[in-house]
């Protein structure tokens, strides 16, 4: 489902310059200068790489470079789709390539190209983004009380989620950042969880899982870098703060698994 505005809000990681950012989403041709597992340095190449075949899409800015991720042996040429950009400490800027139907996600695409650049030096944006979170609750007097956040770069109430990291399962990013986002240590609750599908700014395609998790107490310490403010509800306060469909229709699953599970 498509919608002009992520649930969380537009989470802006590390965005690219704009006329760089044309190129992101974009089919490109790439002749390969460098092929996988040619000599780098002290190494070997652990990707295709080249240059664009021919000019580079109007208003976009030529990369430096193009890294192909997909193949693991020795190509000439490449048709494939721009999936990231990245940005380096020194003003270099590449981008990555991938086969249309490969999805590779930012801690990915670092690990990916560690042969050639130091992960900490650059910035990367991402066409593909995966989240992880949890419709956290606890139980006060005998009633259900659901957590909601307010991202401080979101003018929404939502649940607590952010992006899969590094070797994460989902179910490792979710309690992560939830412990994160408030403090709480959390137990997910086997058998439920929610995906979700949409595209922000008309380019980013990201995907969402959230998961149902008990909070022992309601002791909240926030991470005040990310979060504006917090609320407990009770499932119909809840149901009326939260603005996106999907949202709604989580929250609906899990208090309708909760009550099955009396």
């Amino acid at each position: 489902m498509e919608q002009t505005e992520a649930p969380e809000g537009q989470r802006e990681r590390n965005p690219a310059p704009d006329a760089f950012q044309a190129l992101l989403g974009n089919f490109v041709r790439v002749c390969v200068t460098h092929g996988f597992g040619s000599p780098c340095g002290e190494g070997v190449y652990g990707a295709n790489f080249g240059v664009l075949a021919g000019p580079a899409m109007d208003g976009a800015e030529r990369p430096d470079g193009v890294f192909i991720l997909g193949p693991r042996h020795p190509v000439h040429l490449f048709d494939g789709r721009v999936i990231a950009l990245i940005h380096c400490g020194d003003g270099r800027r590449y981008a990555v390539a991938a086969p249309r139907r490969n999805r590779y996600i930012v801690g990915q695409i670092r690990r990916a190209l560690r042969f050639a650049l130091d992960p900490e030096d650059y910035r990367i944006h991402c066409l593909y983004e995966r989240s992880c979170g949890a419709v956290v609750f606890c139980r006060a007097d005998g009633m259900l009380r659901f957590l909601l956040i307010k991202n401080r770069r979101s003018t929404c109430w939502g649940f607590p989620k952010g992006h899969v990291e590094n070797y994460e399962t989902a179910e490792q990013t979710a309690r992560r950042e939830v412990r994160e986002e408030t403090g709480l240590r959390i137990r997910l609750l086997p058998g439920f969880s929610c995906q979700s599908e949409y595209v922000i700014s008309g380019v980013i395609e990201k995907s969402v899982t959230i998961f149902l998790a008990e909070a022992g107490d309601r002791r909240i310490t926030v991470q005040e870098a990310e979060i504006e403010d917090y609320l407990w509800l009770d499932y119909h306060k809840a149901m009326r703060m939260l603005k996106f469909e999907n949202d709604r229709n989580t929250l609906r699953r899990a208090y309708g698994f909760l009550r099955k599970g009396k």
